[in-house]
């Protein structure tokens, strides 16, 4: 899987991170109802995803930094996309633990259960385009609320009827303004990024500083996963629209 990114939150994993493989997949609910004659009447109750496994290793000079990044995203138990290819779920970090074998080489493994399988879960919805792109746009807002982010614009715009039909004036503002707001979130993700990587800088080289600024950071890694996480249901409304057809 070295060729795939891999994407947990804030944290887009890279090199020795990326797992050899990563498992997908779970059970249907059954209720099975067994009858004197033998027979057996069987109820779908709906699907149960599997928790998704997998393994690596940080290395280089941010390899306790990254893996204390993972950590403190568990200890948070705030619900994080995870991507890689075509897959798309929504699940919350529930074990992850590490072994440190020197600053430069930490493997790890890591479970995440699964809250919502948001791949399979679009396309069961069928929705209308405009209907799919208005409903991550509500994503975005909802994982974005309380990070500043002004999504007035766009709102207005993608609520003109013509906003979904290719070659309308009002399907160029809309992507026009969907492309504004997601660099403003990328903008915002570089800025807290960079407080986050000079934080965790300080808390290595400063033992004294880490009970005074851990709750800080804690903070910063949850703004980072809730701006990285807009940004990505903002980022398929962008796709979708790139879509449209006249």
């Amino acid at each position: 899987m070295s060729d795939i990114v891999l994407v947990l939150g804030p944290v887009a994993l890279s090199s020795f991170e990326i797992p050899d493989g990563i498992n997908f997949g779970g059970r249907q609910i059954l209720a099975i109802h067994q009858l004197t004659d033998g027979q057996r009447i069987i109820d779908s109750i709906g699907p149960a995803e599997s928790d998704i496994h997998f393994r690596g290793a940080f290395s280089g000079p941010r390899a306790a930094a990254r893996s204390q990044q993972l950590n403190t995203l568990r200890t948070a138990g705030a619900e994080l996309n995870l991507t890689w290819d075509v897959f798309f779920y929504r699940v919350i970090i529930s074990n992850f633990t590490a072994e440190y074998k020197n600053s430069v080489w930490i493997p790890y493994q890591i479970t995440c259960t699964v809250v919502r399988d948001e791949a399979t879960s679009m396309a069961n919805a069928r929705l209308s385009l405009s209907d799919a792109v208005l409903a991550d746009l509500g994503a975005a807002m909802d994982q974005c609320s309380g990070a500043g982010v002004d999504f007035t614009l766009v709102q207005n715009n993608l609520s003109v009827p013509t906003a979904t039909t290719l070659g309308a004036e009002a399907y160029t503002a809309a992507q026009l303004s969907v492309s504004a707001v997601l660099s403003s979130i990328a903008n915002q993700i570089a800025t807290t990024d960079s407080l986050l990587t000079t934080m965790q800088a300080t808390l290595e080289t400063s033992p004294e500083a880490l009970a005074s600024n851990l709750m800080a950071a804690t903070g910063l890694v949850q703004q980072l996963a809730t701006l990285v996480s807009g940004s990505g249901y903002l980022g398929r409304a962008a796709r979708n629209l790139a879509n449209a057809s006249s």
